[in-house]
């Protein structure tokens, strides 16, 4: 457990008779990014909420340790290892971006002196300096959620949860606030990370925990979930119809469209698994005029585990600054 920021222990939550979380295991190493996936309602927040002290677990549910207290027994040793960010920001826009940082300060009961010198260290962490003193309903959607972390930050929490943190931002300040995120780990922060961005999960997590009908329905790294979704193939093109009909008949394993004449076989993914193929083309005399080589993301993994639940509620990021799910090479 020392090295385990966050251990808990079939997590339960049931409002009236739907069963929200069902006996959910999380561990959570220090200094690490844990994502926390699901479709709209499978109990993200609800998690969240039961492990930062806002809500309590039903009965049954076995021991959780934040930070190395016991979340039943010393609710108030977790609340002070811990920051929150939620889906909707804590800024009060009426005020001015510092002197929300200084509330928060108070709040911490740092001294004057020193709330001062930790808002102004913080301020210019987050690149927020010029607009300290404007009101902080003027701020952008990146820079409220910057001056959201920051706040969270004052008391210099050990264990960040952050709940959707990028939600509604457009793709600058998405990237902006993963660059925050990771510096965040690099100083020794642990960032437990809800999000319906599967991209952001696949940038940031260390690992990776799906959330599906109130259980855990696959958890690992990134890499790990992808290898459970079959559906890898390559793709090879042809514009010479004799050609085409040669890689037919010497590729057997292979599904043929003679209309659009390409042909799509099975491949896990490995330069091992492509280089056989590349061999077995180029014995048989014959050269593709595309190759494309496809192999599962996390939106695979997500609708397989998921079945397709909500689908059309399942935001993808726009414009998303990743590499296509197919490569042409």
């Amino acid at each position: 457990m020392t090295d385990l920021a966050i251990a808990a222990n079939g997590l339960r939550k049931s409002y009236g008779d739907k069963t929200v979380l069902d006996g959910v295991d999380l561990a959570v190493p220090e200094g690490t990014v844990f994502s926390l996936l699901g479709p709209n309602g499978a109990g993200k927040t609800t998690a969240v909420k039961i492990l930062s002290t806002l809500i309590s677990a039903d009965p049954g549910t076995g021991a959780v340790h934040i930070g190395g207290h016991d979340l039943a027994r010393d609710p108030q040793a977790v609340r002070a290892a811990i920051g929150v960010t939620g889906q909707f920001s804590a800024v009060d826009g009426l005020i001015t971006g510092e002197e929300n940082m200084l509330l928060m300060a108070d709040l911490h009961h740092l001294s004057r002196s020193e709330g001062r010198r930790v808002t102004a260290e913080l301020l210019e962490r987050f690149d927020l300096t010029e607009a300290a003193k404007k009101p902080a309903s003027t701020y952008s959607g990146g820079m409220k959620r910057r001056l959201d972390i920051a706040m969270t930050l004052v008391g210099e929490p050990r264990i960040i949860f952050l709940d959707e943190p990028t939600t509604g931002l457009d793709p600058r300040s998405r990237h902006s606030m993963w660059q925050i995120i990771r510096e965040l780990v690099s100083g020794g922060t642990t960032v437990f990370l809800t999000t319906q961005y599967l991209e952001e999960a696949d940038q940031l997590a260390d690992r990776i925990a799906v959330l599906h009908d109130g259980g855990i329905a696959a958890e690992g790294t990134a890499e790990e979930l992808k290898r459970l979704v079959p559906g890898g193939h390559v793709r090879l093109r042809f514009t010479d119809p004799q050609a085409y009909r040669t890689a037919v008949s010497t590729l057997d394993e292979a599904a043929p469209d003679d209309e659009s004449l390409t042909l799509q076989i099975p491949h896990g993914g490995s330069q091992r698994e492509l280089r056989t193929l590349l061999d077995r083309l180029d014995t048989a005399g014959v050269e593709a005029d595309e190759l494309t080589v496809h192999t599962p993301d996390l939106d695979d993994v997500f609708f397989a585990l998921t079945g397709g639940t909500d689908q059309a509620q399942l935001p993808h990021q726009p414009n998303p600054p990743h590499q296509p799910k197919e490569t042409v090479r």
